[in-house]
């Protein structure tokens, strides 16, 4: 069952910790399965040095296992929250990346320092009220933090970002470290004034219609 879906949460499960972004058994990847609606996600407590492809859970959207050798992630309640909620997501990533969750220790929000921060996420990066974990109340903290976004930070706890499919959602986790970090870096060596409204927004806007390749054949 969703054999190639399972191949490709599993190699996003091991991106994870080869950007550096989880450590031992923390942190998840999942997908939803555009035509069936079922979602892959992480086992529980499964180091990411012995996860195969056969070892990912396979839930429907509230959480019962479909198919599966071991239980499913403890925040799968979280993530299949989200997809209820959110037709337009279907990959949804965890990590407790040290940078980012310094600032959900403080329940702070991670502010626009850079241009980069500016062209990929917009605003800052929010910060939510301490949800308990293995519950639905992540996942609700999530949807109604993110806006337009894709990332929140998860008072006290980590984060959690989102895409149209599982790859958008590790690139939104990796950049916000990145984010996070050069941010921590900054405010180090003193007071620092995000950026103005009106330089984000030229930055996103630039990001949206300029950045990256146009498909051959598009006419654009």
């Amino acid at each position: 069952m969703l054999e190639e879906l399972k191949h490709y949460v599993w190699k996003a499960n091991l991106d994870l910790q080869a950007h550096g972004l989880v450590v031992g058994t923390s942190g998840n990847v999942s997908a939803r399965d555009v035509e069936s609606g079922l979602v892959v996600i992480k086992p529980s407590g499964v180091s990411f040095n012995e996860l195969t492809a056969e070892d990912m859970s396979v839930v429907d959207l509230h959480g019962a296992v479909v198919e599966g050798p071991y239980k499913p992630s403890v925040d799968t309640a979280s993530h299949v929250y989200v997809y209820r909620h959110r037709s337009d997501i279907h990959g949804v990533v965890h990590t407790h990346s040290p940078y980012a969750t310094s600032f959900a220790m403080r329940g702070e929000e991670v502010p626009v320092f850079t241009t980069t921060h500016a062209a990929l996420f917009g605003a800052p990066i929010p910060v939510s009220e301490y949800a308990v974990i293995g519950e639905e109340e992540i996942g609700k903290e999530i949807v109604t933090h993110v806006g337009d976004g894709t990332a929140v930070l998860i008072k006290s706890h980590g984060v959690f970002t989102i895409g149209t499919d599982a790859q958008r959602a590790l690139r939104s986790a990796q950049y916000t470290e990145e984010c996070a970090e050069v941010a921590h870096l900054a405010m180090l060596r003193g007071e620092i004034k995000p950026l103005d409204d009106e330089t984000i927004a030229a930055s996103r806007s630039w990001y949206l219609k300029d950045y990256g390749q146009v498909p051959i054949g598009s006419g654009s």
